[in-house]
């Protein structure tokens, strides 16, 4: 085989340092030859065409300068028409002929000032140049395009024009008698025309320039229409030489009226040839204006369809962002447009909309608005073409966003089209922000280049998992990432922070309730950030403890401190606990009705002149009017002094040492520094050793011992590592089926297990690995293992194994095959001693032809497990949220219809959140992701919102960051009575930092059918009207549940029902109303016992025992609702749940000995009688 390196030797070193220094001329003295390659044929004809036809640039030069010619042309002929006098008779002379100057008579036709002009030699001169050069161009440009076929190059229209324009004056060169001869220039318009449509194509190939249809066929339609009426008031005003003689503007005028079909008659030609010409013209305009104006049309129509252009100049004096969507609904439109422009410093930016399917009637109805019109600019294309970017001035945006289409069946796909178009933008304009929305977790990691991403799976089954611990956590998230649309004044403004008056939100400036106006006020509430040493909230708290400040910004402002982060440091901390100490360049999260900025603040001397005393807690308190009402029974808290009350009257007076023994101990102060003793270390590990040191007997006689750590195993790339409770060893997966028996064990239902807390069961289509993060915060580390709930999922399909993997780690987690379609299954999960039941939605159902009905499934399932189950929580979540009007759906109950009215009136008004006053949601039994939108939507404004939410959903755990959790008020617990002092007492003891308070109360209503309550006694026997109103009054919040359960009773109560409805025309017509009402009760209370036995009957067939079924007792005479950050001074009710931000125990572990721990837990006492309960 041959070698080719000793074929071909190496360059010495000489030539290639000589190549180095001299380039490409050392070949000039070397034996080496230089090839020159072409792209075309190195002839003359070949290089002449590249330069006047191939060359883009050049080509456009030429056209350009053949278009100033002609355009050249035109006006020398209008000026030797100024010129020109007909009377004169120039050329008749020159003909040896008589031309006397004869007055015109009707009928003859004096044909010389028709065929003779007055064209001077200057004129003259310039007029054959510029007939010269076109000629000669023309005729090398036909020659260049010469294809074979001659006569096709001879009988196109512009050769024939440009041949009778410029030969006449070439034979005038040698025929100086015809120099005066009429030659029609003004024809020259319509090369002119054809001219500046080559070049403008010219032009867009050279600076590539897409979507110029339209700019072309307007141009070719006024360029045609300027070219007849030019033509006509030309030729009107030469053939009328011999007639009228009209002038050049009296032309203009005829024809204007006459191609506007106006025809005053002042002007009219007077011989035939000009009559002729008119009819000419209008003919010619007939056929083919209509024609141009039907392509404007249609090519109106399709870029109406398109969107046309986000023009260069707009995108660089205007800000903008881009809206990217596979499918735009009116739904997502209005939240994203209501949300963005929600904020007061985007009113002055556009939003682009880039999709690839056409405008629906509904978006298009919307966006001839005028409060969108201006704002919103609709374009179709895919986000995948650079044209289209460019389009969108891409480049330019101050932000895209990128939205996942949620209804698609194959929710893999749709995040596959969404990870192509973050790529396409990222890879098109690398400095524009993305804000990206993707469906499932496993496909986040292909987006982690984006500046914000929300994965929906991760978020909704967090949420879900925490509104079975800390209720209605879905609800209290959508309201904080919600932007209010209350505005007030300053002052107002002011008064809520002082404590005085909270803002009216605009959701509640109408409601007739209580609970609605409290709701609505506190839902006005949302998260802001300052800088410490900025801020007139927390200046004064540098170099305290982060718990100090939270309570006492809390107590002077009313606002909550809940977070912070380092000027070094990305990561947000909630609740660092009470030994974080604030620094000046810290960046500060609260929660108030509005943020610092927007608020005034009032300065009083007695403020300043007592700032060292109102820390102490001892003497009377000298604070101003608005600190002592805004601190409500927290400044008074350790006096003895009966005499300080509150605005409210309210006082909390401690006792002296030995006083009697019904006295609560008094709640201690708020550090300014956490010394290393401090409470805190003791309740939040103390609980945590002894949960793990001292297992129950049930516990370690079943050898359930377990353990904390990270797990083992993900289902899916880029989830964050959380610390939970985990097992020694995994479990067997035939161990995980809880229907089926194994080798290990034989239990087929729930309640052969002999859990000792309820059951939360999940009601799912598939185990997708988004449900890995419903399991995730349900064994967190920080919850106690004694409260662990076991997690039944109830799938429609079987998980794989690879999911299987991911939970087998994690105890009391099981699945069983099913559907709650299917009473049977239920049952067998254990729904009867559930504490939640979690129904997700379902993606089979998510796409339906008419788009609301996607939910129509899940809603007549959850309501079929409402009927049969009235005890049970349900948690629903839906496609949209429109559709929670459904749930728990009552016809006839006046409350639900008056809440719909409600909902009517808010949706008329533009609220963002038309149905927070649905008692469902209000509940937080209802959720749908959709609602979760404005958290992606809101991060452009707060960055830092998506990591506040993550936080608090535990979704992403940072070292020394807290968590939430909740707290249930007992009857021990009421002594604290107010708010404020449940602040100070959660701050100065655990560390703990509440957030909002979920209440609920009974319904206090007579007109809804599930509220009308019946007593036998106090009707059995006959009584007076006074008496039986007020029998009722007394009874009016009670049940009829207990009734019920005795035949006796319920037989008296028909034969009451009988007896009354006998003596009707003796009552009235309240009193036949009311009979009514009741029977109706009896009705539906026979319903119920009819739905209670096919339930007992079903699990006696099952061989379940029916004793933990209880069918009546139901919850539907009560409400349910959240205060967020209410006032300091609002009262604690027995059975409130307060949210909570705990800080992270694992803090404090470096720092406390066991020995300290201990000691110190027995000494607290009654003290720690507040003990959180999750």
């Amino acid at each position: 085989m041959v070698d080719l390196d000793s074929e071909v030797p190496p360059l010495p070193p000489r030539y290639r340092f000589r190549d180095l220094l001299l380039g490409d001329q050392g070949w000039q003295s070397d034996d080496r030859v230089q090839v020159e390659f072409y792209m075309n044929e190195n002839t003359f004809k070949e290089r002449l065409k590249l330069f006047f036809i191939k060359n883009q640039r050049s080509s456009l030069r030429i056209r350009l300068f053949n278009f100033s010619l002609k355009l050249l042309s035109c006006f020398l002929y209008i000026v030797r028409v100024l010129l020109d006098d007909p009377t004169q008779g120039l050329g008749c002379k020159e003909l040896n002929r008589s031309c006397s100057n004869q007055n015109y008579t009707p009928g003859t036709i004096d044909w010389s000032p028709i065929i003779w002009v007055n064209r001077s030699l200057p004129l003259w001169g310039l007029q054959v140049s510029v007939a010269v050069i076109s000629l000669f161009e023309t005729l090398l440009l036909s020659y260049l395009s010469y294809k074979g076929n001659i006569w096709e190059q001879i009988l196109r229209i512009p050769f024939l024009l440009e041949i009778i324009n410029a030969v006449p004056f070439i034979i005038t060169i040698f025929w100086p008698v015809l120099r005066n001869l009429f030659i029609p220039v003004f024809l020259n318009c319509w090369l002119a025309k054809h001219a500046l449509e080559n070049m403008i194509n010219d032009l867009h190939r050279a600076i590539q320039r897409t979507q110029s249809a339209m700019f072309n066929q307007v141009l070719i339609l006024i360029s045609t229409l300027l070219c007849l009426i030019f033509t006509c008031i030309c030729g009107i005003q030469h053939l009328e030489r011999a007639g009228n003689r009209l002038t050049l503007f009296d032309s203009l005028y005829f024809c204007i009226v006459t191609f506007s079909t106006v025809g005053f008659g002042d002007v009219t030609p007077k011989i035939w040839p000009s009559k002729l010409l008119v009819v000419i013209m209008i003919c010619v305009a007939l056929v083919v204006l209509p024609i141009q104006f039907e392509q404007l049309a249609y090519l109106w129509m399709e870029r109406q369809k398109s969107g046309g252009n986000y023009s260069r100049y707009r995108a660089q004096t205007e800000k903008h962002v881009v809206l990217c969507v596979s499918s735009l609904k009116i739904d997502l439109l209005m939240d994203f447009l209501n949300e963005f422009y929600a904020h007061p410093r985007l009113q002055d930016y556009y939003v682009v909309i880039l999709c690839p399917t056409e405008m629906d009637a509904q978006v298009r109805r919307v966006l001839q608005i005028p409060m969108w019109s201006q704002r919103v600019i609709y374009l179709q294309g895919s986000a995948l073409k650079d044209q289209d970017l460019l389009r969108a001035k891409m480049d330019n945006a101050e932000a895209c966003f990128i939205l996942s289409s949620r209804c698609e069946v194959d929710r893999t796909a749709a995040d596959h089209q969404t990870i192509l178009r973050a790529w396409a933008v990222k890879d098109f304009a690398p400095n524009c922000p993305l804000y990206v929305q993707i469906l499932k977790p496993e496909n986040k990691f292909h987006i982690k280049f984006a500046d914000h991403v929300v994965c929906e799976e991760e978020f909704k089954y967090a949420m879900l998992a925490l509104n079975c611990i800390c209720p209605a956590t879905s609800t209290l998230i959508t309201l904080l990432v919600h932007t209010s649309r209350g505005h007030t004044a300053p002052w107002e403004a002011f008064r809520q922070l002082t404590g005085t008056k909270q803002t009216l939100n605009r959701e509640s400036q109408q409601s007739p309730e209580q609970w609605q106006k409290m709701y609505g006020r506190c839902s006005g509430n949302e998260v802001y950030h300052i800088n410490l040493e900025e801020s007139t909230f927390f200046a004064e708290y540098e170099g305290k403890s982060f718990t100090y400040a939270s309570f006492h910004a809390h107590k002077k402002f009313g606002v909550c401190l809940i977070g912070v982060r380092k000027e070094d440091n990305k990561n947000i901390l909630l609740n660092p606990g009470p030994r974080y100490i604030m620094s000046s360049t810290d960046i500060c999260f609260y929660i108030n009705i509005t943020k610092e900025e927007n608020s005034a603040f009032k300065k009083q001397e007695k403020h300043r002149k007592n700032h060292e005393s109102k820390l102490s807690y001892h003497g009377a308190s000298r604070l101003p009017v608005h600190s002592i009402i805004a601190s409500m029974g927290t400044v008074a808290i350790d006096l003895q002094d009966t005499g300080c009350r509150g605005a409210s009257g309210a006082t909390l007076a401690l006792p002296a040492q030995g006083g009697r023994e019904g006295r609560r101990p008094s709640i201690a102060p708020v550090l300014e520094v956490a010394d290393s003793s401090s409470r805190p270390t003791c309740d939040l590990l103390s609980d945590q050793s002894e949960d793990e040191t001292t297992p129950s007997d049930e516990e370690g006689s079943a050898g359930f011992e377990y353990a904390k750590g990270y797990p083992p195993y993900s289902p899916y790339i880029g989830s964050s590592p959380t610390f939970c409770h985990l097992l020694h060893e995994k479990v067997p997966f035939c161990c995980l089926r809880l229907d089926k028996g194994c080798q290990h064990n034989y239990y087929e239902d729930a309640k052969a297990y002999g859990f000792k807390n309820k059951l939360i069961i999940v009601a799912a289509e598939t185990a997708g690995n988004g449900l890995y993060n419903f399991i995730v915060p349900l064994r967190a580390y920080y919850r106690p293992k004694k409260e662990l709930n076991p997690i039944v999922l109830l799938l429609d399909n079987p998980p794989d194994m690879h999911f299987l993997d991911a939970i087998c780690w994690f105890p009391m987690v099981y699945y069983m095959v099913g559907s709650i379609d299917n009473l049977d299954d239920l049952l067998r999960c254990g729904v009867t001693f559930a504490a939640n039941m979690v129904v997700v939605d379902k993606e089979s159902t998510m796409s339906a032809e008419e788009d609301y009905m996607a939910d129509a499934k899940t809603i007549v399932n959850v309501q079929t497990l409402f009927r049969l189950f009235s005890s049970l929580s349900i948690i629903t979540e839906l496609t949209h949220p429109a559709n929670m009007r459904f749930m728990q759906f009552r016809a006839k109950d006046c409350y639900s219809l008056a809440l719909s009215k409600l909902e009517k009136k808010e949706r008329e008004k533009g609220s963002n959140l038309a149905f927070m006053f649905r008692l469902p949601f209000a509940a937080g039994r209802v959720f749908s992701i959709s609602m979760l939108d404005t958290l992606l939507y809101q991060s452009f404004v707060k960055d830092y919102m998506i990591s506040i939410t993550r936080l608090l959903l535990g979704l992403d755990t940072t070292p020394g960051s807290g968590f939430l959790c909740s707290m249930k008020i007992t009857e021990e617990d009421l002594w604290i009575r107010t708010y404020a002092r449940l602040y100070q007492k959660l701050c100065s003891s655990t560390g703990d930092i509440p957030i909002g308070v979920y209440r609920t109360e009974s319904q206090k209503l007579t007109t809804s059918e599930s509220q009308i309550s019946i007593s036998v006694e106090d009707w059995e026997d006959t009584k007076d009207t006074k008496e039986q109103f007020s029998c009722r009054g007394n009874h009016r919040n009670s049940t009829s549940s207990d009734q019920s359960d005795h035949p006796l009773l319920r037989r008296k109560s028909m034969q009451w029902a009988r007896r009354l409805s006998r003596r009707a025309p003796r009552h009235s017509a309240k009193t036949a109303e009311k009979i009514n009402q009741q029977r109706m009760n009896l009705y539906r209370r026979s319903e119920r016992q009819e739905l209670a036995e096919l339930v007992k009957n079903r699990m006696k067939h099952l061989g379940l025992s029916p004793a933990g079924y209880d069918e009546m007792n139901d919850h539907q005479n009560t409400l349910s609702y959240i205060l967020i950050n209410p006032s300091p001074d609002t009262r604690l009710e027995l059975n409130d749940i307060v949210y909570l931000i705990r800080p992270d125990p694992l803090t404090y572990v470096p720092n406390a000995g066991p020995s300290r721990k201990n000691s110190f837990c027995n000494t607290v006492g009654q003290d720690t009688r507040e003990e959180t309960q999750l």
